[in-house]
């Protein structure tokens, strides 16, 4: 290649390097638009959710109607509730106390009662086709009954469910699965065979979480779940988790527990084949039907 070829291509060269230098900024740019938009519309939506105008608002409280009212042993600290065969079937707590009960609603007593083992702490109950099932609080399993004989059959281990669970609050079950809450927002779906966990359900009241969930009950595609020092009940979504209500128990809470903290409300029991509820608490001395 001669001289005078050299330098054009050189210079052909240089220019092009100048007029790319010349465009870079503006091509940065562009290149930063988009993301530019995408965070300006974030901060948008934030605001739009948090601003006093948001759409999504807390679920509404409601009160219920008293409709009869029966005795409840006030000894009980009751965890859990279920009818079972037109009976109560309750399970009650605290260490060398905990016991699981099948009691008379017309009067109280108990037909069946089983003490578990002092170093058990028991929790909610439900009954699953032929096998009752109660919850240990922080011991890692539950325990298994024969729903006709109320006999032991057997425990599973909560770790075999779900390693992230470690503690039994309350249980219920839609027909499919079983669901179990662990004092967190998450309710977890578990397969009744195999003790699998299925799915998990975070529980919202609008964008607030709703931890302390304790014992729970289907109720025709709602699940209604006591929360621990709160005079309401949640009845929340089984799908979502969103809390469509709350019901308000307050002014049935016994005059007598007004000052004991630890006597919170707490379990609920659907009779389908009355569609009757009942509810009780920790050391109530009744056990109270209502309807909303």
């Amino acid at each position: 290649m001669s001289p005078d070829v050299c330098q054009i291509t050189v210079a052909e060269s240089d220019q092009d390097q100048s007029s790319e230098t010349e465009d870079m900024p503006l091509r940065s740019w562009t290149r930063l638009t988009p993301l530019i938009v995408l965070v300006v519309a974030g901060v948008a939506a934030g605001a739009a959710m948090l601003s006093p105008g948001a759409t999504v608002t807390a679920a509404p409280v409601q009160p219920v109607k008293l409709v009869n009212t029966y005795p409840h042993d006030r000894n009980s600290f009751c965890q859990g509730l279920v009818m079972l065969d037109g009976a109560i079937l309750e399970g009650t707590g605290q260490y060398n106390r905990s016991r699981l009960r099948l009691v008379e609603l017309a009067t109280g007593r108990p037909s069946v009662d089983i003490a578990l083992p002092g170093n058990v702490f028991g929790e909610g109950v439900t009954v699953w086709k032929n096998t009752i099932l109660q919850l240990t609080w922080k011991n890692g399993y539950l325990l298994t009954y024969d729903s006709t004989t109320l006999k032991r059959t057997g425990s599973v281990r909560y770790r075999n469910i779900d390693r992230g669970l470690y503690e039994g609050w309350g249980i219920t079950h839609d027909g499919t699965h079983l669901i179990i809450s662990d004092g967190s927002s998450t309710l977890r779906f578990v397969d009744p065979q195999t003790f699998r966990i299925v799915r998990r359900v975070r529980v919202k009241d609008g964008f607030r979480g709703i931890s302390k969930l304790n014992e729970l009950e289907y109720v025709n595609g709602e699940i209604l779940a006591n929360v621990w020092y709160k005079d309401q009940i949640a009845r929340i979504d089984a799908k979502s988790g969103r809390v469509l209500g709350w019901l308000d128990l307050q002014a049935l809470r016994p005059a007598s527990l007004i000052n004991d903290r630890e006597a919170v409300l707490n379990g609920i029991a659907w009779d389908a084949a009355t569609q009757r509820l009942f509810v009780t608490g920790k050391n109530w001395p009744t056990l109270l039907e209502i309807s909303y």
